[in-house]
């Protein structure tokens, strides 16, 4: 799944046809536009209802077959040149209307030359004012705006336990000085994270990490008072995240849950995969106290707001005062990011293609897992490396490309396999083996992240 923010500022884009945000603002726009229809149209209050009726008789089958036709043809479509997809999608468009009202006309609802005409144009003109208004979201969404507005939210998590975590460390100096250097040590891992550029997301397991070593600090100085119940055993670690997305809210549970507190107070942290999303729960304890609690609001609306920027309405966040607790629920899209193995004799053209891969992950979450110089360390590799993607040379000594290829239909799961090489002669060859495509170098960027995009995910 493409992020929101990662869009290309020289160089327009289709919006994302699968993300849930689109769909769903597709069909509110054109629903919005036939209401206006039919209270333009009927005049009579009492005819309402039934004018709606036969309305959306026409444009719901048009609206729902044409938003899945997109839907399928997405990969293909996003893939294409700006004014080529927007062309191509205006083209489907009329297609879909044409096509759906020979049918229509087939089951005895006939438009006529006249109806078939205004369909047409007010398809192809309602799909040039919704490819014009996301084409305007995403220069509004554009890196240096929603990079900028992700760097001012991120400045607003509230530093005041730098003061209290440097106290207490203090503290500490003189009679545990391994522990104080262990606290320091993760008070500087902490604001590397917070002072380092943000844009990308990262593992989920890497956020998990930082927040254990937040609430180490935290009971440098709370003591026993900090008690921390985790369940992260069903968590997908390579699930893609904002960064700093849970932190804040570790921290806020700990100054609203458990500060204001004398005794011990829990905070329990569930992480897990259900149905392909990520769900994570925090609770904290509760109990009113005046003002202390008011600061929960912008940690939570923060969150909210930088959810919004990266995965549009594929990511929420809720928040509810139970009795005696207080809980913020995340669930979003799982995106675990593709993991590629590079596969070549030669360690410049290793070299070169983890460098376009870098270059593609602005488009797709992928990381490279490993390097070989030949088919039979691949093999090795892949016995102890999780991976979905082999990018292979043909041309290699010891075990060549072909025979890496027929060592990976053997396997349980076989990963994906993409051949880069200077022989076209292979193809045939190649494709006999079920490679997904078939690169000649010197392999460019464009190509190659088009490769990437047949990978399933």
């Amino acid at each position: 799944m493409r992020t929101i923010i990662n869009q290309k500022a020289d160089s327009p884009a289709l919006p994302e046809l699968r993300n849930l945000g689109t769909v769903l603002r597709v069909l509110l726009v054109v629903n919005a536009v036939a209401l206006v229809a039919v209270f333009a149209r009927e005049s009579r209050w009492e005819a309402l209802a039934d004018a709606w009726v036969d309305t959306a008789a026409i444009v719901e089958p048009h609206l729902l077959v044409g938003v899945l036709v997109l839907y399928v043809l997405a990969p293909w479509l996003e893939r294409l040149p700006y004014q080529t997809g927007a062309v191509a999608i205006l083209g489907l468009v009329l297609l879909v209307t044409l096509l759906l009202d020979a049918a229509l006309g087939k089951l005895g609802i006939d438009v006529g030359p006249s109806g078939l005409l205004r369909h047409a144009l007010l398809s192809l003109l309602l799909t040039g004012v919704l490819l014009g208004y996301f084409y305007l979201r995403a220069r509004a969404l554009s890196p240096a705006i929603a990079e900028a507005r992700l760097q001012a939210l991120q400045a607003r998590i509230r530093p005041h336990f730098l003061f209290n975590s440097i106290t207490a460390v203090l503290s500490l100096v003189r009679t545990e000085p391994r522990r104080a250097e262990t606290a320091l040590e993760d008070l500087a891992d902490l604001f590397r994270v917070l002072m380092r550029d943000n844009r990308q997301l990262a593992p989920l397991a890497d956020e998990v990490a930082l927040c254990r070593q937040y609430l180490d600090l935290e009971k440098v100085r709370l003591g026993e008072r900090l008690q921390v119940d985790w369940h992260v055993e069903k968590m997908p670690g390579d699930a893609l995240v904002p960064p700093l997305v849970l932190q804040p809210l570790l921290e806020n549970a700990v100054y609203h849950g458990i500060e204001p507190s004398s005794g011990t107070g829990v905070i329990g942290v569930n992480i897990f995969l259900r149905r392909g999303e990520v769900h994570a729960i925090l609770r904290n304890p509760y109990k009113f106290s005046g003002n202390h609690h008011g600061g929960n609001k912008m940690a939570v609306d923060n969150i909210r707001e930088r959810l919004a920027l990266h995965f549009d309405a594929e990511a929420s966040l809720e928040s509810r005062i139970n009795r005696d607790s207080y809980e913020v629920h995340i669930p979003s899209v799982s995106d675990a990011p593709l993991k590629v193995l590079i596969v070549d004799d030669e360690a410049p053209a290793r070299r070169r293609l983890r460098e376009l891969l870098d270059d593609c992950a602005g488009a797709m979450p992928l990381v490279v897992v490993g390097e070989a110089a030949s088919g039979r360390e691949a093999v090795g590799l892949l016995g102890s490396t999780p991976t979905d993607l082999v990018l292979s040379d043909i041309h290699m000594p010891d075990m060549d490309g072909i025979e890496l290829a027929r060592h990976l239909l053997k396997l349980p799961v076989p990963p994906v396999l993409i051949f880069t090489t200077a022989y076209h002669e292979h193809a045939i060859a190649a494709f006999e083996v079920h490679a997904v495509d078939y690169l000649m170098k010197p392999v460019r960027v464009q190509r190659l992240l088009a490769a990437l995009e047949k990978v399933p995910r």
